[in-house]
């Protein structure tokens, strides 16, 4: 593989180029044991009951007892979603497969396919971030409701998988249910398959153009201004925040007026204690790192799972951007105050979560 380039953020070139059916109720003679000719046959109380009110007796929209319940498809009175959920769930498979094969399907301008991304690649990924690392997300609320944001996070973990938790905790946990749309290096848009994965995931060029373009539009941008010095930095300097460069993101948000959020990430750290850097062999690979780790490369594939590490993910109080004029974009005095406001602000709550941690673990 050729050397990957990473582009910086604050580039300024041009990127390279269903709702569920309602139970329905059964009618007509052949349900609920009525006489053929439309009359009611009557009902005897059993020994020891009493007879149900009839619906002028007692309260409106009381359940005539014989009629079954909502019908679903595995008999009269069985729940609603006994067996009917099913059959729905294989129904919307099926036309889901119909149309990727058919090309019946939309991708905006970036190539993000939010069909695939809510039914698979959101399934998919949320019982790793559910179950396996139980990620607590906390200051949700911060994440405005409508309109473009800007979220900066610390980077870490080997792997970039603190950024595919980030996706999934703001689409659960956020009451709009918001998609964020992440910047990423150019390395990412190198690898075959992962390519176009990411792509369909809404993921970008980590370039100004692009994340302004999106902002504009209205979406939530996430980006990791620390890159591969974070993700790749030795245990022994877990959260111990890398440069952020020189103030892109800023510029960005306050050319689109957009808040910026800070995050915190507590947790990915350690789901690859990163003790060593073959740097050689990144070289010929052309990776910007080799990670050696207790268990990886000495275990082979089985080295590659992640540790199961306790999650917390925090978001800050936004910095809003909308109040300075339009060459505020321009002053580097400004951008470095912002930039260093951000990183301080997520590094003084990454130390506060670490005091608040009774384990790496649970």
């Amino acid at each position: 593989m050729a050397d990957a380039k990473v582009i910086p953020f604050d580039d300024d070139r041009s990127r390279s180029g269903s709702a569920s059916r309602p139970a329905r109720r059964r009618t007509g003679a052949g349900s609920g044991g009525g006489r053929g000719d439309g009359s009611t046959a009557p009902v005897s109380a059993l020994p020891g009951g009493r007879l149900p009110e009839s619906p002028s007796d007692g309260a409106e929209g009381a359940q005539d007892p014989q009629r079954p319940q909502e019908e679903a498809v595995g008999g009269v009175g069985a729940p609603a979603d006994a067996g009917g959920g099913w059959d729905r769930r294989i129904a919307g498979g099926l036309a889901f497969l119909r149309r990727r094969v058919t090309g019946d399907y939309e991708v905006d301008e970036f190539g993000y396919d939010k069909e695939l991304t809510d039914q698979v690649l959101m399934s998919a990924l949320r019982p790793l971030a559910d179950k396996y690392f139980r990620v607590e997300v906390k200051g949700i609320e911060n994440i405005p409701s409508d309109g473009g944001a800007l979220i900066v996070a610390n980077h870490s973990g080997t792997l970039p998988l603190d950024g595919l938790m980030l996706q999934v905790a703001v689409h659960d946990n956020h009451p709009a249910e918001r998609h964020l749309r992440l910047l990423a290096a150019d390395l990412v848009f190198h690898l075959p398959v992962v390519n176009e994965l990411a792509r369909k995931a809404g993921h970008t060029l980590a370039c100004a153009e692009d994340a302004q373009r999106l902002l504009e539009l209205g979406e939530i941008v996430g980006v990791m201004p620390e890159g591969f010095k974070g993700i790749g930095k030795p245990f022994g300097d877990r959260y111990k925040l890398q440069r952020f460069g020189r103030g892109g993101f800023v510029s960005t948000a306050l050319r689109a007026g957009a808040p910026i959020v800070p995050c915190s990430i507590v947790g990915a750290e350690e789901i690859y204690p990163m003790i060593g850097n073959a740097k050689t062999l990144a070289r010929l690979l052309g990776f910007p790192y080799f990670p050696i780790t207790p268990t990886f490369p000495w275990l082979g594939p089985l080295g590659a799972v992640p540790l199961p590490t306790k999650w917390t993910i925090q978001f800050g109080e936004p910095i809003p951007t909308d109040g300075y004029p339009p060459e505020a974009a321009e002053d580097p005095m400004l951008m470095f105050n912002l930039t260093d406001q951000v990183r301080e602000q997520i590094q003084h709550t990454l130390y506060k979560l670490l005091v608040q941690r009774r384990s790496v673990f649970f």
